[in-house]
C-alpha cells in the first residue's frame, strides 16, 4: 500500500494547484493531497485531504492510477492519483493562503508549458494522461541523484494497483 494521495481538481481549462511551503516539492505548484491515515482507503484519504487543504467538499473523484518514484534504482514510494471535475459555476476565489501553502487556479496550458519551471518537475509528464485518457496508469518517475531522468507510464489492470512494471 502506498502512503500518499494527490488530486487534480479541474474546472474547465484550469486546475487548482498548491504551492507548498514544505517538502516535498516545496516552492513548486502541484496537486492537492496528503498522507493516508490508518484504516483509510485512498479515496477516503483524498476526500479528507482536499477538504482539509481547500475547504472544498468533493462529491466524486476519479481514480486515475498511481505515481511512484524510484530513486537511485530503489523503489521509494508513491501516491494514488485522482481527478475531480467541478462545475464552472462553482466559485472558489484564489489565490488563497492556507496552512500548507498557496492555492491558485492555473490554466492547463500554463502547467504543461515546456518553459515552465514553477511546477513539480514530473507533473507535465503524467498529467496529460490523467486528464485526457480513461485508462489508469502507473507513472514511474525515475530519479538519479535527485535529478528526474524519465517518467515511464504503464497501463494498470486493477484498482489501486502498482508495481506491475519496474
Amino acid at each position: 500500500m502506498l502512503k500518499y494521495t494527490i488530486c487534480f481538481i479541474r474546472q474547465g481549462d484550469n486546475i487548482l494547484l498548491i504551492n507548498r511551503e514544505k517538502p516535498s516539492w516545496m516552492g513548486s505548484w502541484n496537486g492537492v493531497g496528503g498522507k493516508l491515515e490508518k484504516g483509510e482507503t485512498p479515496e477516503e484519504c483524498i476526500l479528507r485531504e482536499v477538504l482539509e487543504e481547500t475547504s472544498i467538499r468533493l462529491q466524486n473523484v476519479e481514480y486515475k492510477g498511481v505515481v511512484t518514484w524510484v530513486k537511485d534504482g530503489i523503489f521509494s514510494g508513491g501516491m494514488y492519483a485522482f481527478v475531480a471535475d467541478i462545475p464552472k459555476n462553482f466559485s472558489y476565489i484564489t489565490p488563497r493562503k492556507v496552512r500548507e501553502g498557496i492555492l491558485d487556479w492555473k490554466n492547463i496550458s500554463w502547467i504543461l508549458d515546456s518553459k515552465n519551471t514553477g511546477v513539480a518537475l514530473n507533473l507535465p509528464m503524467f498529467l496529460p494522461k490523467m486528464l485526457n485518457e480513461n485508462n489508469k496508469y502507473e507513472h514511474i518517475c525515475v530519479f538519479e541523484e535527485d535529478r528526474l531522468l524519465k517518467v515511464k507510464s504503464i497501463s494498470l489492470n486493477s484498482n489501486y494497483g502498482y508495481g506491475q512494471a519496474n
